[in-house]
C-alpha cells in the first residue's frame, strides 16, 4: 500500500524523504540508462519534441492512410526480396494484397489510394532477378 502524506508535512519535504529512503534501500541502483547522459538536456524542450518522441516510440503513423499504405507496400516488398523460398514470396504477396484491399475498402480520409493489389507472378519474377544478381 502506498504511504499517505502525513498531515502538516509539506508535500515537497515528504516527497524528498520518500526519494531519499528509496535511494538508501537501493531501489534506483539498477535502472536502465544509469550513468548515461539524459537525452535532450542540452537544448530547450518543447511540446513538439514530446509529440515527436511519442510518435517515434509508439510507432504511430501520422500519414494519411493512403500514403501509409504506399509506405507499407514499399517496406514489405523490400522484405519479400530477402526471402529464401518462392512459396514464402507468394504467401507474403497474398497477405500484402489482402492488406491493400482492406485498406482501400475502408479508406475515407486523405488522398485516395492509388495502390492496387500486386501480381504475384510479377513479384516472383523480380524476386528471382534479385536472387540471381546477388548469388
Amino acid at each position: 500500500m502506498t504511504t499517505r502524506k502525513p498531515f502538516g508535512v509539506p508535500q515537497e519535504t515528504w516527497v524528498d524523504q520518500l526519494i531519499r529512503e528509496a535511494e538508501e534501500r537501493g531501489e534506483f541502483d539498477n535502472l536502465p540508462g544509469k550513468g548515461k547522459p539524459i537525452k535532450g538536456l542540452d537544448r530547450p524542450w518543447s511540446l513538439d519534441d514530446w509529440a515527436r518522441d511519442m510518435i517515434k516510440r509508439e510507432g504511430v503513423s501520422i500519414l494519411p492512410p493512403g500514403l501509409q499504405l504506399r509506405r507499407d507496400v514499399e517496406r514489405e516488398l523490400e522484405e519479400i526480396m530477402k526471402l529464401a523460398l518462392e512459396e514464402g514470396v507468394r504467401n507474403r504477396v497474398a497477405r500484402l494484397n489482402e492488406h491493400i484491399r482492406e485498406t482501400n475498402r475502408r479508406l475515407h480520409e486523405g488522398p485516395a489510394s492509388m495502390v492496387k493489389p500486386l501480381d504475384a507472378d510479377d513479384i516472383v519474377e523480380r524476386w528471382r532477378k534479385v536472387r540471381n544478381a546477388s548469388g
